[in-house]
């Protein structure tokens, strides 16, 4: 198992690291049930935006038990200000790698991982431009009731900035018992 990283640079405002993950899945060969349509051999992309709070847990079990299906891909993305910052980078690295095993352990589901660098509303809805993705899943960055719901939209900044920019794919806040 071989765990490395990689520094990409596309635009000045857009820069990211490729998290490598332990191989966890096989390599099989295609269904060979005639009924199935492509899709649902394809599978979908869901992207689970993750920070280190315990809301971040919570959106990714709801996803796992709400949202995902075996033929999916969980895309995590972490945003940093920082890409360079060796010590965040070990640290998310560690999380990605333990939510990749586990989402594998439940629903045998492929992940992937990346840590964008930049404003986290802006870069996730670079990520679910590029990705395309059935859903985009968040936790609530421990905002508080009266935080989340003291504006018009009960979203923290982040969300909605999504819902604003990036209305192409369905957006879920997760708190502690709930998703909206």
């Amino acid at each position: 198992m071989s765990i490395g990283m990689e520094t990409v640079m596309e635009e000045e405002e857009y820069n990211y690291r490729e998290v490598r993950l332990p191989s966890l899945i096989a390599v099989v060969g295609e269904p060979e049930l005639g009924r199935e349509t492509g899709e649902r051999r394809r599978g979908r992309d869901i992207i689970i935006a993750i920070d280190h709070g315990p809301n971040t847990k919570h959106a990714f079990d709801w996803a796992l038990v709400h949202l995902c299906r075996l033929a999916d891909t969980i895309h995590l993305v972490h945003a940093v200000s920082d890409l360079h910052n060796q010590v965040v980078y070990d640290i998310t690295q560690g999380l990605m790698e333990k939510l990749a095993i586990e989402a594998f352990q439940v629903l045998m589901v492929k992940t992937v991982a990346r840590i964008v660098e930049g404003d986290p509303g802006k870069v996730i809805c670079k990520e679910a431009e590029r990705i395309k993705p059935a859903a985009v899943v968040m936790g609530t960055r421990g905002r508080s009731l009266i935080q989340r719901f003291g504006s018009t939209i009960p979203l923290s900044e982040t969300s909605s900035y999504h819902v604003t920019e990036a209305s192409s794919c369905d957006f879920l806040q997760c708190a502690t018992g709930k998703c909206w």
